[in-house]
């Protein structure tokens, strides 16, 4: 059987994917620019197909919590929402990691601070990879460069978050969510059944059965000691993910003397720049986080011992850059280059930056 080719935004693609790998639930609230996530589930109705709830919150603080309790029972819950929304989800997402639950969060991120713009930006990196809510917890951050990403890793991110009982994220930026590609999206998988659910999460709170003990979703524990061994636990499979589920690419960096990082759209520019400096005769590559945590902390450090200098490339004023001076640690000079306000950059501007910064 041929593949069908569709043609759609990222954030439409989210959708999709979202109801054909058997979503059970998605709580939003719009906003700009990942409404699309919200309108294309109102319009294509999964309720009467899939049976999978969709619902308009009155807020997105009313969302994330009705994405903690549909958690809570074993279901395949989500939510999306745009960068000072996902701000206002920071204490249920806290909330998630701290009771182990698996969930999926999309931010399609708008620049900032404050209500800030419409336009496209990747600055929620401190908010999404440093924890963004209160407590030691990580969320696995997935960072989609095309359309067809957005629909892959909604199925990849749920699978992450059952495999680890931890909450996952897909941290697009408004250009990959806006864009429109050829995208085939995902075979449909049928929702769990409740036996399903309650074979494979047995942790989940589905009620008292006969000689079965109820199971309670909490993230508190008054006991200090309960309390750091529980956070020791949390600290022990954050680990186990960093050893186990670091995804990235490469890009002509077999002989790379220099090298750009950059993830979403900004990867998709800088390969473009790559090409262009390359026909210059400099010799540059790129490494794209997949995952931006865990960090692919050991591969850029390898490549500290072969290119001279790199360059961060971000929709921002600097955020990744961080990770990866702790990653060459001092070995080769690393540079940040960005544009702020919803401006994106062109492969010209990144090559001009590198020249200025690292050559």
């Amino acid at each position: 059987m041929s593949e069908e080719i569709k043609l759609m935004k990222g954030n439409e693609a989210i959708a999709h994917a979202a109801i054909r790998c058997g979503c059970d639930g998605y709580f939003g609230y719009p906003i700009t620019p990942q409404s699309e996530v919200l309108e294309t589930l109102m319009e294509v109705e999964p309720w009467k197909t899939t049976g999978m709830n969709v619902l308009q919150a009155e807020s997105e603080i009313a969302a994330i919590n009705m994405v903690y309790g549909g958690a809570g029972t074993g279901k395949k819950v989500m939510t999306s929402s745009s960068s000072p929304g996902v701000s206002l989800k920071q204490e249920g997402v806290s909330y998630l990691a701290g009771a182990e639950l698996p969930a999926l969060i999309v931010n399609v991120m708008r620049g900032g601070p404050g209500l800030g713009t419409i336009q496209p930006s990747q600055a929620d990196y401190f908010q999404t990879v440093k924890g963004g809510g209160h407590g030691d917890y990580r969320l696995i951050a997935l960072a989609p460069a095309s359309v067809q990403e957005m629909a892959d890793f909604v199925g990849l991110a749920f699978d992450l978050a059952f495999k680890y009982r931890n909450p996952a994220i897909i941290l697009a930026d408004g250009v990959i969510g806006q864009m429109m590609e050829k995208v085939v999206l995902p075979p449909f998988k049928p929702r769990r059944t409740d036996e399903e659910i309650e074979k494979e999460c047995p942790w989940a709170a589905v009620g008292k059965k006969k000689n079965r003990e109820r199971n309670v979703i909490t993230s508190l524990e008054l006991d200090p000691a309960m309390m750091e061994e529980r956070n020791n636990n949390l600290q022990r499979k954050y680990k186990t993910i960093e050893e186990n589920e670091v995804r990235y690419e490469e890009f002509m960096c077999e002989d790379a003397e220099y090298l750009f990082v950059a993830f979403g759209s900004s990867a998709r520019i800088c390969q473009k720049a790559v090409e262009l400096a390359r026909e210059q005769g400099i010799k540059v590559g790129l490494l794209r986080p997949i995952t931006l945590w865990p960090f692919p902390t050991k591969i850029i450090a390898k490549y500290a011992d072969q290119v001279k200098a790199m360059l961060s490339v971000e929709l921002n004023a600097g955020q990744m850059v961080e990770d990866i001076r702790l990653a060459v640690n001092g070995k080769v000079k690393v540079e940040h280059f960005g544009r702020l306000g919803g401006i994106v950059y062109t492969p010209n501007e990144i090559i001009e930056a590198m020249k200025a910064k690292i050559m």
